[in-house]
């Protein structure tokens, strides 16, 4: 015990040594005198300690970066093994309004394949119903019942917890898509759009009345957000007993347009963390709401299953701690950089430039016989 103790008190002073001279080495003007306070011993020591660190720390990451893929050998490594798959939409099936290249012929291989397709955005600014008409806009004939949208996730979580019977409603700080989907389960709501105008009168003692009937607030991307949007959810969450802070889903960038990203639900959402002190619910992707509802109603087995996006915190993370295979793309917010850098901690099972490299052999030998 007394060697064990002695050891463990050799390596906390090495530790506090190391800490002391790494402060010192980033504090120029300082540096030559708080290092020659150390012995030459102790010197030796901490920086065999500081050089060991550093190495575990590089053989990490370089371990991480080994274990991710790139996919170049779909027909061996992917397709055998995947009966579903689950694509992402921004990012993964087009960009703002356009479709990315080679769309189309790929889903169409994929089918011809007899491979299931689920179509999973964490965009609540529309419905199912509204994803639909934008598949057709661009030309994708993709069936109502392959589309969920994060719109629908908020109605489904009220659904299955009975919200309707508590005679309580809703505020929405979102888009129309939210607003559509409650309709379709008859739960009360009011918000979205119709406050895109409102402005709060703050002059002396005045406020905002809000009404203590509302038993949840739901926060999806909202494009016209304002502050009385944020004043009436914090009133409601903050004041009404047991209201629930639910949020569509919290990516940080979205894709509005092709040309540049865009701020994302996530900053509506911390606005709404920052006044209430509260964490929300959240469920879009990574929440396993969504597969657990796809599982359950569809008779789906996860071992089976592709989780494909271009998001490392949302789409990648939905996939590996639901127990799906996943796959991320390059050709939305995600850089190949980004995913091997030391300071990634998500790991896909594989990596492509996009979906069509799935039939990447296909296409090759189509190019040799050109």
């Amino acid at each position: 015990i007394s060697i064990s103790l002695s050891n463990r008190t050799n390596n906390m002073n090495i530790a506090k040594s190391a800490l002391a001279l790494a402060l010192a080495s980033t504090t120029h003007a300082f540096s030559p005198a708080v290092t020659r306070a150390f012995s030459p011993a102790t010197r030796s020591t901490v920086r065999t300690f500081i050089g060991s660190s550093r190495s575990n720390a590089s053989s990490s990451a370089t371990a991480l970066n080994a274990n991710v893929l790139r996919l170049t050998e779909p027909a061996k490594d992917l397709l055998p093994d995947v009966d579903v798959f689950i694509f992402d939409c921004d990012g993964v099936i087009w960009r703002g309004d356009s479709l990315i290249d080679g769309i189309p012929e790929t889903l169409a291989k994929l089918r011809a394949m007899g491979k299931k397709m689920y179509f999973v955005t964490n965009n609540s600014t529309k419905s199912r119903a509204g994803y639909k008409k934008k598949f057709d806009s661009l030309g994708l004939d993709i069936p109502a019942e392959e589309i969920f949208s994060s719109s629908f996730a908020a109605a489904a979580y009220l659904e299955q917890t009975n919200f309707k019977e508590s005679g309580k409603k809703v505020y929405v700080l979102g888009e129309v898509g939210i607003q559509e989907e409650l309709d379709l389960i008859g739960v009360p709501h009011f918000g979205g759009p119709e406050d895109g105008d409102k402005v709060a009168d703050m002059g002396p003692g005045c406020k905002v009345e809000h009404d203590p009937d509302v038993g949840a607030v739901v926060v999806g991307f909202d494009r016209y957000v304002n502050y009385y949007k944020i004043q009436y959810a914090q009133l409601c969450i903050n004041e009404n007993p047991g209201c629930q802070f639910i949020a569509t889903n919290t990516d940080a960038v979205t894709h509005l347009t092709d040309a540049q990203e865009w701020a994302g639900n996530g900053s509506m959402v911390g606005a709404i963390k920052g006044c209430t002190g509260q964490e929300p619910i959240v469920v879009g992707k990574p929440s396993p709401l969504m597969i657990d509802y796809l599982c359950d109603k569809l008779g789906l087995d996860r071992g089976r299953i592709c989780m494909v996006g271009d998001r490392l915190d949302t789409d990648i993370l939905f996939g590996t701690d639901n127990g799906l295979k996943s796959l991320l793309v390059l050709s939305g917010v995600t850089t190949e950089d980004k995913l091997l850098s030391q300071e990634n901690t998500i790991t896909p099972d594989f990596y492509a430039d996009s979906i069509v490299d799935f039939f990447i052999d296909e296409n090759a030998k189509v190019e040799a016989t050109a």
